[in-house]
């Protein structure tokens, strides 16, 4: 599966800070559930890659 394989598949994302001064992303799918912790330089960094992301996505032509 690659970043453009679209898939019918429902889940959920939480983002927030730990009571250890991580934070958190939180995904749960199907029963799965699967907590990614990152340090905030991490994620700082992690936010500059989605707002490029989004950036990107805006200038692909829609179809």
């Amino acid at each position: 599966m690659g970043i453009n394989s679209e898939r019918d598949i429902e889940a959920n994302l939480q983002i927030g800070p730990t009571d250890v001064g991580m934070v958190r992303l939180f995904v749960e799918a199907d029963g799965l559930e699967v907590p990614m912790d990152f340090d905030p330089d991490e994620a700082d960094e992690i936010a500059e890659e989605i707002k490029a992301a989004a950036m990107a996505a805006r200038a692909v032509k829609k179809r």
